[in-house]
């Protein structure tokens, strides 16, 4: 059970093992799509999912420190990088970059893949945020695939998909919710960077029915996962801005501040997440159809600038941001008192 303290954005102690179901849902379900691997890339995925699995159960029973849980990661990866199937041997002309050596393409598909799990699991902060974003990118994967013909990932997105889809139901219930916790955000976070990593692997053969140019792919991977980029590469900035570790907690989330700042709910917040997410991917793909990639690099840099504008203004030093959202609280408070004493009256009258 998770209990509430001053960070949290829900007020009763909360099941967290959410996530558990995703772990069996996935082993079982590739026992029945394991035909569709050309390269047995399911005897790779099993091994990582079960690493991550049991430090994610044990994280949510027994908070363990960033660094152990960062070994797990680096243990369960290091199965999916010896795969051929996921070898990045060239960026097909993206910044005129052609052929990759293999040890640079361990360490960037490992940072990749360790930027990814991490990311998705900083923004699993409010109710069904994880479960939108999720589902928005394994729709977006599962149609990149179908139309590649790599039908075995297809089918792993759709279950990944289904899994987020059953869960979000009760993730944003009120009287059955239930978190995914670090079980279920870690698991997701390894399948989204299985995904992102076996995209960016696909032979130039297979992009001739993808309705975007070759050497767009990296900005096109980048566009997909635009929400879980962004909001840890902001979040990073501030807290070291504030002489505060990378990994502490705050909050500081773009969704804390749609919440705290905006006054939105979580499901409007999440609501309008998801869509920002959708709306950036379908804009980078049409102009991922005819642009040079050195103009969508330049039109994603002004994207970020602005939002980091439009984000950073506020004061988030974490005291004073504690501070406006005890007033706002207390605010709101008098203002329901003084709606009450007005009803009151109006009733005597």
């Amino acid at each position: 059970m998770d209990n509430p303290n001053s960070r949290s954005s829900h007020k009763d102690r909360t099941p967290t093992l959410g996530g558990i179901s995703f772990f069996y849902t996935l082993i079982f379900a590739l026992f029945f799509i394991k035909g569709k691997a050309e390269h047995l890339e399911y005897m790779y995925i099993i091994p990582g999912l079960t690493i991550l699995f049991i430090v994610g159960l044990k994280d949510d029973m027994v908070v363990l420190s960033p660094g152990s849980k960062l070994i797990a990661q680096v243990l369960a990866i290091s199965f999916v990088l010896v795969n051929d199937s996921f070898g990045i041997e060239s960026l097909n002309g993206f910044l005129n970059i052609y052929e990759i050596p293999y040890y640079l393409y361990i360490v960037i598909a490992g940072f990749l893949m360790l930027t990814i799990i991490n990311s998705y699991n900083l923004i699993d902060g409010i109710d069904g945020l994880a479960s939108v974003v999720g589902i928005v990118i394994m729709v977006i994967y599962t149609t990149i695939f179908y139309l590649s013909n790599e039908y075995f990932f297809a089918l792993l997105a759709i279950t990944m998909n289904a899994s987020l889809m059953s869960f979000f139901g009760f993730n944003v219930s009120s009287s059955k919710k239930i978190f995914m916790g670090d079980t279920g955000s870690l698991i997701v976070g390894f399948i989204i960077s299985i995904l992102t990593l076996k995209f960016l692997a696909l032979e130039p053969t297979a992009y001739g029915e993808l309705p975007f140019l070759l050497e767009n792919a990296p900005l096109i991977a980048i566009s997909i996962l635009i929400v879980p980029l962004f909001d840890t590469a902001r979040v990073f900035t501030i807290r070291i801005a504030n002489k505060r570790g990378p990994f502490s907690p705050d909050r500081n989330h773009v969704h804390h501040v749609l919440i705290d700042f905006w006054g939105l709910s979580h499901k409007q917040a999440s609501f309008i997440i998801g869509c920002f997410n959708i709306l950036f991917v379908v804009l980078f793909i049409i102009l991922g159809s005819k642009a040079k990639n050195l103009g969508m690099v330049i039109m994603l840099v002004s994207v970020v600038i602005l939002l980091a504008y439009i984000f950073f203004k506020y004061n988030y030093n974490f005291t004073t941001l504690k501070q406006k959202i005890l007033l706002r609280r207390k605010i709101d408070a008098l203002k329901g008192k003084k709606e009450s004493v007005t009803k009151k009256k109006e009733k005597k009258n």
